[in-house]
């Protein structure tokens, strides 16, 4: 391939993820995904806003295709064919554009907790409880189905849609103390998910300790759990309706809603996202395991 058509390779690779909004997706739970900044190094092409599309993606005149950085393109070349498909689709993704709440500082989702997983299941926590009007003690989710970083500075919609992309439900379920503590302790063996309302401590794939309210965790007590639909029945090797007391599925109020009714009730009351790590997951001697 000679170098002029690996620049136009190149130029639609950039604007096709200019038409992502900058984030790079596969539309798969079994894939991993990366966020890509698009920086304009080879048409001037960055990721645009709602308001800035012909500073961000170039215009067209007289048929032909002007970039960003000045370069003039034929009607008929693939880059200007390319650049017409980004740039009649951008009033589609306006909406998506929408700047929706502010973050203090990015936060990333690693093991064995951080500030974006903390976030995120403690709040799947409280809309569950509120759903389910029961005391939820534990939450559990993955860490998988949080696919990119969340920002510092302007949130717009698309960061959470790409955040949480997954179509899974929110869950109640009640379990004894007992079976609480085999997941845990299956976990430890192999990898802990995210978890909130928890102190866990493991050591060399052995749980050590479980606390819940501050208190350890009773074997006879029935505990009130909030998770999510994919790991009910075997995702990421989990099967947290298994052995349960009660199982109640909200099939109508998925992950996405419950994180944008958060933020725009913290936006609305003048408040930015912020978490901090508290502890809650402490892994000593860790080994990964299948």
């Amino acid at each position: 391939m000679n170098s002029i058509s690996m620049m136009k390779v190149k130029f639609i690779i950039v604007v096709l993820i200019s038409l992502l909004g900058g984030n790079a997706h596969l539309w798969g739970q079994e894939y991993s995904w990366e966020a890509v900044q698009v920086d304009g190094h080879m048409t001037g092409c960055i990721s645009p806003s709602k308001d800035n599309v012909p500073e961000a993606l170039g215009v067209f005149k007289g048929g032909k295709y002007i970039a960003p950085d000045g370069t003039v393109y034929k009607k008929n070349s693939v880059v200007a064919k390319t650049a017409r498909v980004v740039i009649d689709a951008q009033p589609q993704m306006a909406r998506v554009k929408d700047v929706i709440g502010y973050s203090t500082k990015a936060m990333s989702a690693h093991y064995p907790e951080s500030e974006l997983s903390n976030w995120f299941v403690d709040l799947l926590m409280r809309k569950t409880e509120k759903l389910s009007g029961k005391k939820v003690h534990i939450g559990i989710a993955n860490f998988g189905g949080i696919r990119v970083d969340m920002p510092e500075g302007e949130i717009i919609l698309d960061d959470m849609l790409s955040m949480f992309p997954f179509k899974n439900q929110l869950a109640y379920v009640e379990h004894t103390g007992k079976q609480i503590r085999a997941i845990l302790e299956e976990m430890a063996a192999r990898r802990f998910q995210v978890l909130g309302g928890v102190r866990v401590v493991a050591d060399d794939g052995k749980l050590v300790s479980v606390e819940i309210d501050g208190e350890p965790l009773d074997d006879e007590k029935i505990y009130g759990m909030a998770t999510i639909s994919f790991l009910l029945t075997g995702g990421d090797g989990l099967k947290l309706e298994e052995n349960a007391v009660s199982v109640i599925r909200y099939d109508d109020v998925q992950i996405i809603d419950a994180v944008l009714e958060y933020v725009q009730a913290e936006t609305a009351a003048g408040r930015a996202i912020e978490y901090e790590k508290d502890g809650r997951v402490e892994v000593r001697n860790y080994k990964r395991r299948k």
